[in-house]
């Protein structure tokens, strides 16, 4: 089946803004979900925008509704309780709804799985995220959980730090060590992208990182 509309959560970010140039680019129409419209300065006609906040359940399926693919770049805002699996709750009771399967999402190195072999540089900052930062990081293992736990075809793409860079570099995924420092958000944009009509992660977890130095 063609996929036409992609519901984009998080496209305003420092990540999204990539997204969403790169969908646009394949020619995709795309709905937003934005908190502030009013800052959100791309014009362009397939680009349709909702107002509202993805901790609302109807904002979200007002989102998704006549969508074929849902993304997720989300960000967690500063001095807020964290997000994640709030979201996730509300985006997979709307994507159950009506009918939809695909949801891509991006999330950070401390995930842990059950498949996960961690080097100890990755496993040293998943212990220092949860000493920092520990609220939020344990919602973003509740994330995968519920997320595991659903019947959607979903894919969540851990990631270590974004470089915000319009340059592509050689990247590889794995599904159970991260063996990079950072990743291209242009080449984040064009994996996630790829994944609309890609299997092959369906309901797993890689971790996606660039193999040379940026």
């Amino acid at each position: 089946m063609k996929t036409n509309t992609i519901a984009v959560i998080g496209g305003t970010g420092k990540s999204g803004k990539y997204l969403v140039q790169k969908l646009l680019n394949k020619g995709y129409s795309l709905k937003l979900l934005l908190r502030n419209p009013e800052n959100f300065i791309l014009n362009n006609p397939l680009i349709e925008i909702i107002t509202g906040d993805v901790r609302d359940g109807e904002a979200v399926h007002s989102l998704i509704n006549s969508c074929d693919v849902v993304i997720s770049t989300l960000g967690q805002p500063k001095g807020e309780k964290s997000i994640f699996s709030d979201a996730a709750k509300n985006i997979i009771q709307a994507m159950n709804d009506y009918g939809i399967k695909r949801y891509i999402v991006t999330t950070g190195l401390s995930v842990n799985t059950e498949v996960d072999c961690k080097n100890n540089h990755v496993k040293m900052a998943t212990e220092w995220m949860y000493q920092n930062y520990p609220e939020t990081t344990s919602d973003k293992q509740k994330e995968y959980e519920l997320l595991s736990e659903s019947s959607l075809d979903w894919t969540l793409v851990r990631l270590p730090l974004i470089s915000l860079t319009d340059q592509s570099f050689a990247a590889e995924t794995s599904l159970i060590d991260c063996k990079g420092e950072n990743i291209s958000a242009t080449d984040l944009a064009e994996f996630l992208v790829s994944q609309i009509e890609d299997a092959a992660y369906i309901k797993k977890s890689p971790f996606l990182y660039n193999i040379e130095s940026l």
